[in-house]
Order: C-alpha cells, then structure tokens, then sequence
C-alpha cells in the first residue's frame, strides 16, 4: 500500500509521508522542478517525522537526520506503477 505524500516547500524534497504503524517515511525528491523518483526510509517513528514537518528547512532535517544514519534509516526505491500505455496490468 503506498502512503499517502503531502507536497512541502523544499528546494529538494517535492512531498512527503508517513506510515505510523509501520514506521514509514516516505520522500518524493525533485527532479529538475517536478516530481520525480519516491524512497521509502524505514525506522522513522511519527516525532521524528512530526520534527521533519516543523523544521525550518526539511532538506536539511533529512539529509542531517535520515539520509546521514542511513544504518538506522535503511531506504528503497518506490517503482512507479506502470500505466496500461506503459504495458502494465
């Protein structure tokens, strides 16, 4: 089930989300000014992900707090679902 991403305002970051039963973040990155690839970063409980939202720049947040213990924050890429054009189901 993919989680839901809210749009932020950040240089880097297009939105973002959280699965609080399973300790979920989820970040769409731009990619030259429009959304682009989705990762998901495990461990991620909600204060951490509430300290996110209230940070004064939430790219810096994320890269001093998630991107930078990536042994604590393990992240996938998310595949996006192929359309039927794209010859998916």
């Amino acid at each position: 089930m993919a989680i839901d991403l809210t749009e932020v305002e950040s240089s880097q970051i297009h939105a973002i989300g959280h699965d609080a039963a399973t300790n979920t973040l989820a970040i769409q990155f731009k990619s030259r000014g429009k959304p682009g690839n989705v990762y998901e970063y495990a461990n991620v409980p909600a204060k951490k992900f509430e300290a996110m939202l209230a940070a004064e720049s939430i790219g810096t947040f994320f890269g001093n707090e998630i991107k930078a213990k990536v042994d604590d924050h393990p992240f996938t890429k998310i595949e996006p679902e192929k359309t039927e054009e794209e010859g998916g189901e």
